[in-house]
């Protein structure tokens, strides 16, 4: 069996991943490698404290991150160390105490379910500052110890590099050839699309229009030199912001959320300052630390910001994921395994029967 993956980020490279796993196809990659949300995405894994009404997002968000260690224990035993996700915490700041205390009583009732959480405190200035005494500007957080972060783009490598399957660099199209389908000249049997929102463009020519629209993001990279990073916590303060620290005084800030830009991914100076300028003073340092870098990618919504995936309407063996916004990092490998499962007629982890592309994808008069 033949299977093409069009769009190489999380989900495209995790779905490769474990195909190569099952061992039960060969498998091609393609990506134009221009405004790929994973390469832009900010990567903290914490859906706990959110206030979203629908079910159905909080439930495979929540799945998502469970699914992690699952992730890095597979490529560990694949003989991959992860150098990616960490659990590192998260501080949650409000001005107002109040909001964390609810905030709190929220995570808390989850946390039942999902003991992945771990251990959530509220803690002042001066017991939270030991862990991250760079930290300034609140006088009270909320902690949930279980929280993590990714760098995106290194897992999807990572992923690339297990599955061991050819990436082509390219801009495709796709039509349908028999009972399979064609992409740059070859055949294949089946085919996965986790183009995000570019997910339309792909399927127009095939009759369908996508209810997906693209959204801006940007986000600005930091070095702070001098700095043990390593184990400083998640912060995500009231606003538009992130602070994600990595290892070796790398920081994250980000990223923004810019309706009808389309896909025009060139940086606008005005939003990072803004971003910039946000951050500082939360951490104070990074004013005076050397310029950042800023990165720019595309991310796919619904009318509902409930992601999809799985098979196209009356197409056989095609499948789709988009839709996922900004907790992409958070669902798309639960979401890309599953789809490698349904891509090999297998059965799945899960019931996905909510998140049906049929209700997203309108075909053409």
């Amino acid at each position: 069996m033949r299977i093409a993956i069009i769009g190489a980020g999380i989900v495209g490279s995790t779905a490769a991943y474990y195909l190569s796993r099952l061992g039960q196809a060969e498998v091609v990659l393609f990506d134009e490698g221009l405004g790929q949300a994973t390469k832009a995405a900010a990567g903290i894994i914490c859906p706990w404290f959110s206030k979203r009404r629908n079910k159905a997002w909080y439930q495979l968000a929540d799945a998502g991150a469970k699914f992690y260690p699952r992730l890095i224990q597979d490529l560990l035993a694949d003989g991959y160390p992860n150098t990616s996700y960490q659990k590192t915490g998260v501080y949650v700041l409000k001005k107002d105490s109040s909001k964390l205390e609810e905030l709190y009583h929220i995570a808390l009732q989850r946390q039942h379910s999902s003991p992945i959480i771990g251990q959530l405190s509220l803690q002042d200035y001066a017991q939270a500052s030991g862990a991250f005494p760079e930290l300034k500007g609140y006088e009270r957080t909320l902690v949930a110890q279980g929280a993590a972060r990714v760098d995106g783009h290194d897992l999807c490598r990572l992923l690339q590099t297990a599955a061991g399957y050819p990436l082509y660099q390219q801009k495709v199209s796709l039509r349908q050839k028999g009972q399979g389908y064609e992409i740059a000249g070859h055949y294949f049997d089946r085919v996965i699309l986790a183009c995000g929102a570019w997910l339309g463009q792909l399927l127009e020519p095939l009759g369908y229009h996508v209810d997906v629209r693209p959204q801006k993001g940007q986000l600005l990279d930091y070095h702070l030199p001098n700095q043990a990073s390593d184990r400083w916590p998640v912060v995500m303060p009231e606003g538009e912001i992130d602070i994600i620290p990595f290892t070796q005084g790398k920081v994250v800030v980000g990223a923004s959320h810019e309706n009808d830009q389309g896909f025009d991914i060139s940086p606008d100076q005005d939003i990072l300052d803004s971003l910039a300028a946000q951050a500082s003073p939360f951490l104070p340092a990074l004013a005076t630390a050397p310029l950042p870098t800023s990165r720019v990618g595309i991310r796919a919504y619904t009318r509902d910001f409930l992601p999809f995936f799985g098979s196209v309407p009356n197409k056989p063996r095609l499948y789709v994921a988009s839709g996922l916004g900004s907790t992409g990092l958070t669902v798309g490998p639960i979401i890309g395994q599953q789809l490698a499962k349904l891509a090999l007629d297998q059965e799945l982890d899960m019931a996905i029967e909510a998140y049906n592309p049929a209700a997203y994808l309108t075909l053409l008069a």
